[in-house]
C-alpha cells in the first residue's frame, strides 16, 4: 500500500493509502516516500493544521473493523477543532459504555485527522496510543487550545 511520511511537530507520522481512500496514519521512525495525489494532499492538510491554519481535514477515509468501531470513529470525527467530549458522552450517544469507547479509541487507525486526542476521560485525559501516548495527546490539545487546564 503506498505510504508517504512527513516529519511534523508531534514526530514523524506515516500515511497510507488504500484503494483511494487514506486507511492509516502511524507515528514511525524511519521515512517513507510513495507519491500519489491522495498521499500528497493529506500531507498537504497535515502540514496546514500544524500550521493552525486548517481546522477540519477533507480526506476520504476508510475505517476496517466493526461497525462500532467505525461509529466510534464517526463520532470522533464529529468533535470539532478546539473541543473535547469524553469517552461517556460518546458512549451515551451509541448506547453503550465507556471502556469499549476507550478500546475502539485506542485502536483508531487514522489519528490526528480522526481526532481521538479529542476524548477525554471525565476526570481527566485518559489515555492515547499515539507518538509519545499521553505526551503526544497533552501536545496536540494544547495545538488546539482545546484543554484550558493543561499548563
Amino acid at each position: 500500500m503506498p505510504t508517504a511520511s512527513l516529519d511534523g511537530p508531534f514526530g514523524r507520522i506515516a500515511v497510507t493509502e488504500q484503494a483511494g481512500a487514506i486507511t492509516r496514519i502511524a507515528w514511525v521512525g524511519e521515512a517513507y516516500s510513495d507519491e500519489t495525489l491522495l498521499l500528497d494532499e493529506a500531507r498537504c492538510q497535515l502540514r496546514a493544521y500544524f500550521a493552525g491554519d486548517l481546522h477540519a481535514f477533507d480526506l476520504p477515509l476508510r475505517v476496517g473493523g466493526s461497525d462500532f468501531q467505525r461509529a466510534v470513529c464517526a463520532a470522533m470525527r464529529a468533535i470539532p477543532y478546539g473541543q473535547t467530549r469524553t469517552y461517556g458522552e460518546i458512549a451515551h450517544d451509541l448506547g453503550t459504555f465507556g471502556q469499549p469507547v476507550g478500546a475502539a479509541c485506542a485502536a483508531n487507525p487514522i489519528p490526528i485527522v480522526i481526532p481521538c486526542h479529542r476524548v477525554l476521560s471525565v476526570e481527566g485525559l485518559g489515555g492515547f496510543s499515539g507518538g509519545e501516548g499521553i505526551e503526544t495527546k497533552i501536545a496536540l490539545l494544547r495545538h488546539e487550545d482545546s484543554y484550558p487546564f493543561l499548563i
